[in-house]
């Protein structure tokens, strides 16, 4: 190998890192990795390390450290709702995985996340649509997430302010906003359980189906401080209705670097199966410096284990034998071409074309999981009673050299 080429193992000692935080670099474009001699292990340039190093050493300090928090870096707040761990996320303590495996719904889930104790919010039915909010919250015409940014807003109107009620009225706004937000998903009347809900919508009376999207539920409800969860606390600490903390997570998670990356990895696999030969076409695409939406996770080097319990699962249903052969060979060749490994972007994806769904219900399985996480971290943000408010560091025109300017 070459000698200015060295593994992970020794540019994290020069860099003083974890190899998770490595790969956090590697996919912020702050390092570029190769294969290395066994294509499945990934080396680094000394030189471009070395000098990455000594950036780091001329810029250590309280602001520095303060702007990388921002992108996966030093913890800014506590919270006991969930801990990320290379095995996966875990709730409350509880692995998600070993949750979803052993059929945990995603009411249950809730119902920790949420600390509910002994009881059950989910007790009452939710009720039907009010009259004036039905004709849009049954509109199938309008995309998923649209609809429900809609008349989400409009059904804050006909429930208590939320941030005025005690913990168990919360709760109970809380469990009709998750069962409502599925509905809205899909276009329906709220009823539960919820992954019946969607199942039913997209492949009525499949079984399987409906236990697949129960575990993608289950292992999507929450995943620690992600961009969405930390737009819907910085909304709750503001003090605003629960109502108004999901429609901020919602428009977070509707980009194409967060949930809208389910379509961008539907996309993908699309591409490739059009293509006449998958490795090539994947290989190229890297090689050009595209990325491969749906692999990869920077918080999971070895691979997300919310992608391969869904992976596992939709490899033992009863689907079709074309589209399973070219998940398997879009999954080979992205690991052969980058060392990536899928994510839950791509096995929501997945899980779609196997069952002949087009790229929206990837979309809608995440955002009615993520809903019951964004509920939990703002009861606990707003529990605590503090504002997010950080401050900024200006690098723009100075007022002494705008004044200057003026005088020319």
């Amino acid at each position: 190998m070459d000698r200015d080429l060295i593994p992970a193992a020794e540019a994290c000692r020069i860099l003083g890192i974890s190899a998770a935080t490595l790969y956090a670099y590697v996919s912020r474009g702050l390092l570029e990795s190769r294969p290395g001699a066994d294509h499945r292990s990934r080396v680094y340039r000394r030189q471009d390390v070395e000098r990455l190093a000594q950036r780091k050493r001329l810029g250590r300090g309280p602001a520095r450290g303060a702007a990388q928090s921002l992108d996966r870096g030093l913890p800014v707040l506590e919270t006991r709702i969930s801990l990320i761990r290379p095995d996966g996320p875990y709730y409350r303590g509880r692995s998600a995985v070993a949750a979803a495996e052993a059929g945990a719904t995603l009411e249950d889930i809730a119902r920790l996340l949420w600390d509910c104790g002994s009881q059950d919010p989910f007790a009452d039915p939710p009720g039907d649509w009010p009259a004036r909010i039905k004709p849009l919250a049954t509109d199938a015409a309008l995309p998923p997430l649209s609809r429900a940014m809609a008349a989400i807003p409009l059904l804050a109107l006909h429930v208590p302010h939320s941030f005025q009620a005690d913990q168990p009225t919360r709760r109970a706004v809380a469990a009709t906003l998750l069962r409502q937000n599925a509905a809205l998903l899909v276009a329906r009347r709220p009823a539960g359980p919820v992954h019946r809900l969607l199942a039913d919508a997209w492949r009525p009376g499949d079984a399987g189906f409906a236990g697949l999207v129960r575990a993608a539920l289950v292992l999507c409800a929450d995943h620690e401080l992600n961009v969405s969860a930390f737009a819907a606390r910085v909304v709750a600490s503001t003090g605003a209705h629960l109502h108004a903390t999901v429609c901020a997570g919602l428009a977070a998670l509707s980009g194409p670097r967060h949930g809208g990356a389910t379509a961008r990895a539907y996309a993908l696999v699309e591409s490739a199966r059009d293509s006449t030969d998958i490795d090539r076409f994947i290989a190229r695409r890297w090689q050009r410096g595209e990325d491969l939406p749906g692999f990869g996770h920077a918080l999971y080097p070895d691979g997300d284990p919310r992608a391969a319990t869904l992976l596992a699962m939709l490899r033992a249903a009863p689907v079709d034998a074309g589209t399973m052969r070219t998940l398997e060979a879009v999954i080979a060749a992205a690991e052969a071409a980058s060392g990536r490994r899928p994510n839950v972007d791509f096995t929501l994806a997945a899980i779609c074309l196997a069952h002949g769904l087009p790229a929206a219900p990837a979309l809608s399985m995440f955002a009615a999981g993520r809903l019951a996480g964004w509920l939990a971290h703002a009861l606990e943000q707003q529990a605590q009673g503090q504002l997010i408010r950080p401050r900024a560091s200006y690098t723009g025109l100075q007022p002494e050299a705008d004044a200057d300017v003026a005088h020319d």
